[in-house]
């Protein structure tokens, strides 16, 4: 099976390793930290057995992305767009009405996905990442799914 796949703290190791492949060194998030969002209230994960994983927070009327990585071989192949299709499916089923996250300023790549997705800037974090770069905040809402789509 490909895609998006529900995560329990069992992947713990498998999203670190890509974590790992996917940030640099000083950004990166070891098993017993993913393993730690993991098990708080309100933290889900996904994992894409092609080398992709996200964690996201829901909490009051909002989600947060924690983290989205894929690993650089698999790249541009839909894998980050179908992960955080899951996480936005999940954030409505959880009553979130907004999304939000942080993504490194020369991080385009990125910053196109979530374009796509409908996140748009709101903010800056200045000295955000541990090499002193900032981080742009996006936002989106969390729309209900197209009644057109549905039926």
């Amino acid at each position: 099976m490909t895609g998006p796949q529900p995560a329990s703290t069992a992947y713990a190791s498998v999203m670190a390793q890509i974590h790992g492949k996917a940030f640099p060194p000083a950004e990166t998030w070891d098993a017993a930290t993913i393993r730690w969002h993991l098990g708080l209230p309100g933290v889900a994960g996904w994992i894409d057995p092609r080398g992709g994983m996200i964690l996201a927070r829901a909490a009051a009327d909002e989600m947060e992305v924690l983290t989205l990585a894929v690993i650089p071989a698999a790249r541009r192949r839909g894998i980050a767009t179908g992960l955080l299709e899951a996480a936005m499916t999940w954030a409505r089923s959880q009553g979130a009405r907004a999304a939000f996250l942080e993504v490194g300023v020369a991080n385009a790549a990125a910053q196109s996905l979530y374009a796509r997705a409908g996140f748009a800037p709101t903010g800056r974090r200045r000295r955000y990442y541990s090499d002193g770069s900032d981080a742009l905040i996006l936002r989106c809402p969390v729309k209900a799914p197209d009644a057109a789509a549905a039926g």
